[in-house]
């Protein structure tokens, strides 16, 4: 039996009439987030590149954020994952997002700390 997907975006927000139609529209999402991330990697604005949040500048924030909605819309539409059942959804989308998070978090305390043993001279910066 032929499984009929959902021609609809953003949780029923944007509706398509064909699957050609839905495919533009996911490319045209994607490719407004890749553009606003390149856009941002070329301007590299200096509120963003100064503040630090989590002793991490903003922009870099801003690209994992964006690189993290491209990867679970991707995920979503692309996979068929809104068709799936909940728990299936849930332990595909949310495993990768939790050992991001705490890559991200290994990555900042691991960083600092290294920050700190070069900033208070105990190793000299030689490279």
């Amino acid at each position: 039996m032929a499984h009929a997907h959902k021609l609809e975006i953003f949780r029923g927000l944007v509706k398509f009439k064909s699957n050609t139609q839905k495919i533009w529209g996911v490319l045209i999402f994607l490719s407004i987030i890749t553009a606003i991330e390149v856009a941002l990697g070329i301007v590299k604005p200096q509120f963003l590149t100064h503040n630090y949040v989590l002793g991490m500048k903003i922009l870099n924030w801003i690209f994992i954020i964006l690189t993290l909605v491209k990867a679970y819309y991707i995920t979503w539409d692309f996979m068929h994952m809104r068709d799936e059942k909940a728990s299936l959804r849930r332990s595909v989308v949310w495993t990768p997002i939790f050992l991001v998070a705490y890559l991200l978090f290994i990555l900042l305390v691991e960083a600092q700390y290294i920050y700190e043993v070069y900033h208070d001279g105990f190793i000299t910066w030689n490279f």
